[in-house]
């Protein structure tokens, strides 16, 4: 049974519209003011919100509008009025409104705006189901002072057209804030796609970004959208922009500066109506000090920036993000759930975290599965932890020095085994082939044969 909260200073509205809603089979609730309406979505969020647009006191209806967008951004929220002028509806459709009703409502108008607003409602939980099983979540988890300032960002622009550019270390998260700040905007309904710069080949940036007629070059069989056209009036997602090659940096800043793009082998422009957003693990004012990003580009990415903190410097964390991925890995699998001990809390803590969240969250997948439905311990977790998660790097390497003369393991035999480590831990952090060859200042083809050399399987090639 659906559930509606219905927002009006006049008791009347309340009352008349409450008792259509109720013989339509709604669960309804009311408030007189928009302070007591945050309140009441905040407590119990409803599945859809009727709110009217004049109303006295701090929050009138848009500024109403604007608070539950922050505090619950997948609500939908139709506002009425008897007074609303064509700007009103105009600015409450951009902060988010899905339907503007004229007053005297009809009692055929109200279910049908509601019912719609109701089915966009389950809309987006099932998508944001479909993101939680591919770990494209928007739920940034955590309470540190650095986390809850970039969550207060992300609500602040998030219902703006402003660029933001997205920093932090590799596994932090930044893909998280680029879906909060995508599903907290009017584009939310819209596309969101996400362009992997990293891993576009040089001479295939242009086709990937802009699109390609048929014919176009030699392999174009037929006509292919770029992801420009493909997040029109939605939102882009550059990741790992930091990665762009000069070339293709000066085709993206012409297609951010003039609005349009043209697909190659393509007979005109093409405008697109897209908001960028942007990631990088790299520092790019130093790139762009060293020649290896261009200024002007960088000037245009970073309107708003948001830098998330890595998870060493917000270890407090760690217990919820723990029963956060333990409780996703059981809503995915159906696998009796862990029981995480302090003493296996304290394990996790001790270590350093290269990877970040997504380091935490393969480690706590790892241990769901080796140990369901049994309760974890320290010596659980020190078994799939890396051998150099202790918090000095140099006494670990000590450590295994000295573990391979006691065995008296030959000197080959001792640096494939340092090799074989080296490589893992890379794959682990990094979460990609890609990523773990920069991280290793090496190719991907080098990493390959090593690889394979070691009997390592690559990602993708298990059985």
């Amino acid at each position: 049974m659906p559930s509606v909260l219905i927002v009006d200073d006049e008791p009347n509205i309340r009352r008349m519209v409450g008792a259509l809603l109720r013989a339509e089979g709604w669960t309804v609730r009311d408030a007189a003011t928009g302070t007591a309406a945050l309140a009441a979505a905040e407590a119990d969020e409803p599945d859809v919100a009727l709110v009217d647009l004049m109303m006295p006191g701090d929050l009138d209806g848009l500024a109403l509008l604007e608070r539950l967008r922050a505090a619950v951004p997948d609500l939908p929220v139709v506002m009425m009025s008897g007074r609303a002028a064509l700007a009103d509806a105009v600015r409450a459709t951009r902060l988010g409104a899905v339907n503007f009703l004229e007053k005297p409502l009809t009692p055929e108008g109200v279910p049908l705006a509601l019912g719609a607003a109701f089915e966009l409602r389950q809309a987006r939980r099932a998508a944001r189901a479909l993101r939680e099983d591919l770990g494209l979540s928007g739920d940034l988890v955590g309470g540190a002072p650095s986390l809850l300032e970039v969550k207060a960002r992300i609500a602040r622009v998030g219902p703006t057209e402003a660029r933001v550019l997205i920093t932090g270390e590799s596994g932090t998260g930044k893909e998280l804030v680029a879906a909060a700040l995508h599903a907290a905007s009017p584009r939310r309904d819209r596309p969101l796609v996400r362009v992997n710069c990293a891993a576009i080949p040089r001479d295939l940036v242009e086709s990937e970004m802009f699109g390609h007629e048929r014919g176009a070059f030699t392999g174009a069989a037929e006509r292919r959208l770029g992801r420009f056209e493909l997040a029109h009036t939605g939102t882009l997602f550059l990741d790992e922009v930091g990665d762009l090659g000069l070339e293709a940096q000066a085709k993206l800043l012409r297609a951010l500066e003039a609005g349009e793009i043209e697909r190659v082998g393509g007979a005109g422009p093409i405008a697109v109506d897209v908001r960028i957003l942007a990631a990088t693990n790299h520092d790019l004012p130093q790139a762009v000090a060293e020649g290896r990003f261009r200024e002007d580009l960088f000037f245009r990415l970073n309107v708003i920036p948001i830098t998330l903190p890595p998870l060493r410097e917000r270890l407090g964390d760690l217990p919820a993000l723990v029963r956060h991925f333990t409780a996703r890995h059981h809503a995915r699998t159906g696998q009796p759930l862990v029981a995480w001990g302090d003493d296996a809390l304290a394990a996790l803590a001790r270590h350093r975290w290269p990877g970040n969240v997504r380091e935490l969250a393969n480690v706590v997948e790892r241990i769901a599965i080796l140990h369901a439905g049994q309760a974890v311990t320290a010596a659980d977790v020190a078994e799939v932890l890396p051998a150099t998660a202790g918090a000095h790097p140099r006494g670990d390497g000590d450590a295994l020095a000295s573990a391979a003369l006691a065995r008296g393991t030959p000197l080959n035999d001792a640096l494939d085994d340092f090799e074989r480590q080296l490589l893992q831990a890379a794959l682990r952090t990094a979460g990609s082939m890609t990523d773990a060859a920069r991280r290793l200042h090496t190719d991907r083809a080098n990493l390959y044969r090593r690889m394979r050399r070691l009997g390592l399987t690559p990602p993708g090639e298990g059985t």
